[in-house]
Parts: C-alpha cells; structure tokens; sequence
C-alpha cells in the first residue's frame, strides 16, 4: 500500500507521515509547497495544491489510499483524477463542525461539509474523522501575548473539546490500516470538555507565567483578527462560541476506541509545548 498525505505541512499530516513511516508503509507527502518539507529521507514529496487539479494525475499516480484535507474548490476534479488513477480509499479530515444545527449556513462548517458530500457521491471508499478543535489551537495565543501582553476573548466561557493532532493522526493511521474501520465516519474528541479561560489556566500552570484574558465584544474581536480572517469565518467562530458559552459539549470515547488508548489531556498537550510560550 502507497498512501498519498495531502497538506503535509500540518501537524496532523506530519505525524501521520512519521507514523506510516514506521510502520514500513509506503508514503508520499504532498503539499502546494513540497520544498518546504521536511519528511523522513525515504519519503517522497510531491506538489499538489488541493484547487489546482494540473497537480493531481501526478501526485495521485500508483496510489493507494489518500489521506485528505477538506478543501471544496476543485473536490469534483480530485475525485475523477483519484478513481482513474485507481485509488481505492480515502481518508477525509473534516470537522465536528458539520455535526451542528445549521451547519450548511455557517461558513467554517459548509466548506467541509461540500467535501463530504462529495465522497459521499463518489465510487471511491471514504472513512471520514470529524475532529473538534485542535489542541494546537491554543499556539495562536502566543502572539497576543507577546505583542499585547494580554488575550482577547469574546466568549471566555465558551466550551470546547481540544484533541491533541497526535491522536487525530493515531486515528487516521488506524483507519488507513484496518480495514475493518474503513467506511464510517468518526466523531473524535479530546478527553474533557474546558472553556477557554480554563484552558488559559492550565497553560499559565504548565508555563508558569500569568496569562492574563480580557472579555472582549464580538464587534471589538472581528476588527482584531480582520487583517488575516474574513468576516464570515469570524461571524462563523463567534457564533459557535455563542452557542456553547456556559454549555459543555459532548464528548466521544472515539480516540480510545480507534487506537486503544484514553485520548490526551490537554495538560499533557500544554506541558510538553510550554516552551513555546516563553517570552
């Protein structure tokens, strides 16, 4: 077996890639940007920008499975140049987003959901992980402390499910490998459901440097993140945060049943990154 890892400079894919690696199966990394990868000496790279399809007959030649990020511009291209190219099984990296009420409505949900609904239709057998938000998420806090001092959040009581990239790639190994668990679809989860200031402490814990938080209005965030975010997508985040602020989410035991372990602790994910919240 050949598995093609799309989006390869991503947490999720590079683990992925060192994994299969490992296990002696055969991969090929693939990334719009494949010079700035950094794989194992015996994987190969090759170029495949998910929205340009001059790409795909190349990276897809003599593949097996496919493991996919959810990017909609060119699903349709994709899929016909995985099913001539003979590929037998793919493995989408969607979202717990498009579990939600209203999630064809809401920009962060609806451009993963076109691309289930793609494999969905398709010939090609597809396993599909819907993660919820990633640990690593977390990194992004860092900048508003060093440039600020302090982190705006507009709902700091929102709840979510942070899963550590590690278990996500654990889960796609085991369903690339297994194929037993091919065909379904896997709502994965991280271990404990936290808001975002109890997520703030565990790391001011793990760090042992204060991170202070300011509420902030929705109005007052979207104009902080407008120079990198469109509005949609932040109206999209905002309201998800809405909907769980004071509200834990429902968790899975998936992680644990897919590679036979409990799922990481965020602690655990916020120890072993303190480093990267040193000033």
């Amino acid at each position: 077996m050949t598995v093609l890892v799309t989006g390869s400079r991503g947490k999720v894919a590079t683990t992925l890639i060192a994994l299969l690696h490992e296990a002696g199966i055969a991969v090929r990394a693939a990334s719009a940007s494949p010079e700035k990868l950094s794989p194992p000496p015996e994987v190969a790279t090759v170029k495949c920008a998910l929205d340009d399809p001059a790409d795909f007959p190349a990276a897809l030649d003599s593949i097996d499975s496919v493991f996919l990020y959810a990017e909609p511009a060119q699903i349709g291209a994709f899929l016909a140049a995985a099913e001539n190219a003979g590929v037998q099984h793919i493995v989408l990296l969607s979202s717990s987003s498009v579990l939600d009420p209203g999630a064809a409505d809401n920009p962060v949900a609806a451009s993963h959901l076109t691309v289930e609904q793609a494999l969905a239709d398709a010939a090609v057998q597809t396993t599909v992980l819907q993660p919820g938000a990633f640990a690593g998420n977390a990194l992004q806090w860092r900048w508003a402390l060093a440039s600020t001092g302090g982190i705006d959040l507009p709902y700091p009581d929102s709840h979510g499910d942070p899963i550590d990239e590690r278990d996500i790639a654990e889960a796609a190994l085991a369903v690339l490998t297994q194929p037993w668990l091919r065909g379904a679809s896997y709502h994965l989860t991280g271990p404990e459901s936290l808001t975002f200031a109890e997520q703030i402490a565990i790391l001011e814990d793990a760090t042992g440097r204060p991170m202070p938080f300011n509420a902030v209005t929705r109005e007052g965030w979207k104009e902080s993140v407008r120079a990198y975010l469109p509005d949609a997508f932040a109206e999209g985040l905002l309201d998800y945060w809405a909907s769980t602020d004071g509200s834990p989410v429902p968790l899975t035991r998936t992680v644990e049943e897919l590679v036979g372990r409990p799922a990481r602790m965020f602690a655990e994910w916020a120890r072993e990154n303190a480093a990267a919240f040193q000033a």
